[in-house]
């Protein structure tokens, strides 16, 4: 035999060999490798838990029966019950204060929203005298402290007659929340195309008619943010609820926890329990919201 024969032999059995071995698997681009899945997985789920461990713990609280137990949280497992939640619920104003947080927070939301889509749809679209300083305006009303507005803000109401009233801090918390919802909303008016608003014009619309029939339409994302931010806002502000509310029904739920706290003492028991009872509003506000939460908070920066 040759060695030439030799030589031919060994490369076909070579070639053999290397068509019986499986294919090597590319890792395509972006993928993550079995170790790098573990660690994301791992990452992600301490800081879940390092995220709910507040709640849980404060559930766990609201079932100490004592308002002394939170200085001795081992022994309420052995005796925990529901009896916060129903001296909350029958010996407290709780559904009051349900009442009047909701009626502000709903208040601030529909106004706040209104005014911040018209204001950021004005901007995003129309090109009149001092725009872009208008813009900064509202971001510059941002930048006080809320001790420094308290008192020309109480005058104001005063002057209107305001003071302990649903209307007037409604509006006192509209100045808050519309600055932030008109810039949220004029980067997400910027992503929407142009021609969306002169197919209006020929189809006979008004300014007016397009941006209610055709724009709002398509922002119900960045609606939906915005009127998440302005209800939080209301809900859980506590300044100036407690300044211009001065009845007991009117009080919100943030200013009627504070009734659980005496010079001497303070009932933590029953906080926490309000305070667990306060997040199921809350809680169900983010469930109607939720599915254009994540897009809204997104697509306002794909923009400027």
């Amino acid at each position: 035999m040759s060695t030439t024969t030799v030589e031919s032999s060994a490369a076909a059995g070579e070639r053999d060999s290397a068509a019986a071995a499986p294919p090597r698997r590319v890792r395509r681009r972006g993928e993550q490798s079995p170790a790098g899945r573990l660690a994301s997985h791992g990452i992600l789920t301490v800081a879940s838990l390092i995220a709910f461990f507040p709640v849980a713990w404060l559930i766990y609280l609201s079932l100490g029966p004592d308002k002394d137990d939170y200085l001795h949280p081992g022994g309420i497992w052995s005796k925990m019950s529901f009896s916060n939640y129903s001296f909350v619920l029958q010996h407290t104003e709780f559904f009051d204060w349900l009442k009047s947080s909701l009626i502000v927070s709903l208040g601030t939301t529909v106004i706040g929203v209104l005014i911040a889509a018209t204001t950021g749809y004005a901007v995003s679209r129309m090109r009149f005298p001092g725009y872009r300083k208008f813009m900064w305006v509202l971001l510059v009303t941002q930048m006080f402290p809320v001790a420094v507005l308290m008192v020309p803000m109480y005058q104001i109401l005063s002057d209107l007659q305001l003071i302990d009233s649903y209307l007037g801090l409604v509006l006192v918390y509209c100045s808050t929340a519309v600055p932030y919802c008109a810039w949220l909303l004029k980067g997400y008016f910027d992503t929407i195309p142009f021609e969306i608003d002169e197919a209006g014009r020929v189809d006979g619309l008004t300014p007016f008619g397009t941006f209610a029939r055709l724009i709002l339409p398509l922002a119900k994302p960045g609606l939906a943010v915005a009127a998440f931010y302005s209800f939080l806002t209301a809900f859980g502000e506590v300044a100036f609820a407690s300044t211009f509310m001065l009845s007991d029904t009117k009080y919100t739920f943030a200013v009627g926890l504070q009734t659980f706290v005496s010079e001497h003492d303070a009932q933590r028991n029953l906080m926490a329990a309000t305070a667990v009872l306060i997040a199921i509003p809350v809680s169900a506000f983010f469930y109607l919201v939720q599915k254009n939460l994540v897009t809204g908070l997104t697509a306002g920066g794909t923009k400027g």
